[in-house]
């Protein structure tokens, strides 16, 4: 069976090939609109589905991964910002506090579908404006969640994790393994 993996995000991309497996590359382009009702882990779970399901119906024969990643901070989800205004808003609410990333990971096959959620807290040193505004200057933090990339210079306001760092980075490698070995993908072999 053809694994593929339902994102165009390169950092996905780069975990998923640590686990030395051959896989596709099939972009899904799924609303990404959610209940705000819905719990974080239930958020990320259904947005993971929403796009591994779309890629699964171009690709029925296949094992379809999806992901998303949120970040949560005293009950607000902060998704990607959509102007650099609202990346000063987040890094600015994310400072000298702990926030909760949660990633949710979906796969799908013609004959079932299995979805979990990782949840890391990220705890911040407090942030001068001159540093929030110096690392949206380097356009870094346009297009992730919670306006921040661990793997980058977004480590630097990072003063602890509790949880999975792979997580955070968008996707539980470890978890998303040993899910992936009850379909037959065996990384270790």
């Amino acid at each position: 069976m053809q694994l593929v993996l339902a994102s165009s995000s390169p950092r996905r991309k780069q975990l998923l090939h640590m686990l030395g497996l051959p896989f596709d590359i099939l972009v899904s382009d799924v609303d990404e609109s959610f209940d705000a009702k819905l719990s974080p882990s239930e958020i990320v779970q259904q947005l993971a589905y929403k796009k591994a399901n779309a890629v699964w119906q171009q690709t029925s024969d296949a094992c379809v991964i999806g992901a998303d990643t949120i970040v949560v901070c005293e009950g607000e989800v902060l998704g990607k910002p959509v102007s650099e205004q609202d990346a000063f808003r987040m890094l600015k609410r994310l400072s000298g506090t702990t926030h909760e990333v949660w990633t949710g990971v979906a796969i799908c096959t013609a004959n079932e579908c299995v979805t979990f959620a990782e949840k890391t807290d990220v705890t911040f040193w407090p942030l001068s404006d001159d540093d929030i505004w110096a690392y949206i200057a380097t356009k870094e933090p346009l297009d992730k969640a919670g306006a921040y990339g661990i793997q980058q210079r977004g480590a630097l306001f990072v003063q602890k994790i509790d949880g999975d760092y792979f997580s955070v980075v968008g996707l539980p490698i470890a978890k998303l393994a040993r899910e992936l070995k009850k379909f037959g993908f065996c990384p270790f072999r």
